[in-house]
């Protein structure tokens, strides 16, 4: 991806007011504008972009090095005055869900993002927060709650899909017509669920240290937003928890239908042995040849043979059905 196309965004403001898009050449210079500072969106980063980022602004190595690596647990780490947030997004597509990753570095008067995978861009969000200048004034602690609250509120409709998709597998798992298990379903939900859980739960202890440690960068003014932030991820997971002890459950009827439906079998199965078993055992006697059987010169004897089987035979077979083996 060329350095145009990685570029989202890169602006500078003072007062809460946007001054004018900049190239990243010109960072430093507005830097040294006091009162003012930069909002900076990348998508997908090369290398040598990253490094033009790292120069102007100060940015430690290794932070850089795992905002170019995705794949990053959700975290909140400091580097002298810059903080370094990892933040796992969710998107959903088509009632599927794609999660990607946003990184973020924050310091007293700048924050860049880089987003990774797949993700919604933050045009939206940075336009939003121009809007309330009074607040955007503020500082970059206000941008990061902005992008951090659009990730959370993106976990409602995916916490909101599975839970559609579990009651429909719900649903199929208690019609007797339905022979198929739905151990398969729900093991990709459950997976799907367990994604997102580890996406959103980082993200308390991420809010309860914004709050606590970093008041030089999170005003006092702008931390009931992050309290905010920090009671919609708690919702999130608490319904991810529940549902997927409701997985649990269902996947435990499942497996109890399968043994269900074996056992049917397996009785079936043992309750026409029985039935076949009368022939079987006549047929057998007859054919060991015996030379004095006085039956066999009766000429009644082959009606008789075969009408007391068919009686035995149905006789058992009516048994059987009744006490729910056939």
């Amino acid at each position: 991806m060329n350095k145009e196309k990685a570029i989202i965004n890169c602006c500078a403001y003072r007062n809460g007011t946007k001054l004018k898009d900049i190239r990243i050449e010109e960072i430093k210079d507005v830097l040294q504008e006091k009162g003012s500072f930069i909002w900076v969106g990348l998508f997908e980063p090369d290398q040598e972009l990253m490094r033009l980022i790292q120069e102007e602004f100060g940015l430690h190595e290794l932070a850089v090095e795992d905002a170019q690596t995705a794949h990053e647990r959700p975290k909140l780490e400091e580097y002298g005055e810059t903080l370094f947030l990892v933040l796992h997004t969710a998107l959903l597509v088509a009632e599927e869900i794609e999660f990607g990753e946003t990184h973020v570095f924050l310091g007293p008067r700048f924050v860049v993002t880089v987003r990774q995978g797949a993700s919604v861009g933050y045009t939206k969000v940075r336009e939003r927060a121009e809007s309330m200048p009074e607040r955007l004034a503020s500082g970059p602690g206000y941008a990061l709650y902005s992008i951090v609250d659009f990730i959370v509120d993106q976990y409602q409709p995916c916490i909101d899909q599975l839970q559609a998709r579990f009651r429909r597998f719900e649903d199929q798992l208690f019609k007797p017509s339905v022979k198929s298990n739905n151990l398969q379903n729900f093991y990709k939900l459950k997976n799907e669920l367990l994604t997102l859980h580890e996406a959103a739960m980082p993200l308390v202890q991420i809010c309860t240290q914004l709050l606590r440690f970093h008041s030089e960068i999170i005003p006092k003014e702008n931390r009931i937003y992050y309290r905010d932030i920090r009671d919609h991820v708690t919702r999130v997971t608490h319904a991810a928890e529940r549902m997927r002890e409701m997985i649990n459950a269902a996947m435990q009827v499942s497996l109890a239908q399968v043994a269900i439906r074996q056992n049917e079998m397996v009785m079936r199965l043992a309750g026409w042995g029985a039935i076949l078993a009368v022939p079987t055992m006549v047929f057998s006697l007859y054919g060991m040849n015996f030379e004095f059987m006085p039956e066999l010169k009766w000429k009644w004897s082959y009606p008789v043979v075969l009408g007391s089987i068919a009686i035995v035979c149905i006789f058992l077979h009516r048994r059987l059905r009744r006490a729910g083996w056939l």
